[in-house]
């Protein structure tokens, strides 16, 4: 009895570490990688009036104003850092510039910053993504005339070169995206998104209404796509 029970003494710990061990190999890992990298993006923002696009205290009641362009195109850059959660899932934060030449020196450019969840599945080196974007920005609107007959009179017969406006406002951003996974230990990424980024500010642009900034969808506004390089760890 005794040389039973001094045995069984013995064998316990082994026994507990062997049940722990099975414990740590079954246990579903939460942290499956990490990764980030930069982007470059290509898009096409609209409004449906130029008023709407220009969004310019200083433009209303000028004829020249529906000469103005109400679209165009967008590029720019940014990145993003982003942890991988149960080998399913991003989450992260990232943050873009995107400028719009317009005619002359005119410009809209619109940067923003936020937070975004993903999930996504893993087919050999193709890994397609669905995910949505929140956050917060500015647009800058920089109005330059490129005629005599378009120069800004703002109060008591005082003429302006240019106009300058800003506009503070958060976003909703849904988007789509794919990676293929490259090199032997699929630590890199070539990353492709398209968004179409929502956002709701002030109605007129003016740095005195940002009090308004969170109450009205403002233009221009529409789609994007990203091309990208990601570096990190992932899982095997």
């Amino acid at each position: 009895m005794k040389k039973t029970l001094l045995l069984a003494l013995l064998l316990l710990p082994l026994l507990g570490y062997a049940r722990t061990d099975s414990t740590k190999v079954n246990r579903p890992k939460i942290l499956t990688g990490y990764s980030g990298g930069m982007s470059l993006h290509l898009g096409y923002a609209f409004a449906s009036t130029p008023a709407e696009m220009f969004r310019n205290w200083s433009l209303e009641g000028k004829d020249f104003i529906q000469s103005l362009p109400k679209d165009g195109v967008t590029i720019g850059l940014g990145g993003q850092l982003r942890l991988h959660l149960f080998d399913h899932m991003h989450v992260g934060g990232e943050g873009y510039v995107s400028t719009m030449p317009l005619a002359g020196e005119s410009s809209i450019r619109t940067g923003w910053g936020g937070g975004f969840v993903d999930g996504y599945v893993t087919a050999g080196r193709i890994r397609p993504l669905l995910g949505l974007g929140m956050g917060g920005g500015k647009v800058s609107r920089l109005f330059v005339p490129t005629s005599l007959d378009d120069i800004i009179h703002i109060k008591d017969n005082i003429a302006a070169n240019a106009s300058f406006t800003k506009t503070s406002f958060f976003y909703i951003n849904p988007y789509v995206g794919l990676e293929i996974l490259l090199g032997p230990t699929k630590s890199k990424s070539l990353y492709l998104k398209l968004d179409y980024l929502l956002p709701f500010g002030s109605e007129k642009g003016d740095v005195a209404d940002a009090h308004k900034a969170w109450s009205n969808f403002i233009t221009p506004s529409g789609p994007r796509l990203y091309v990208g390089v990601m570096f990190g760890k992932q899982k095997d």
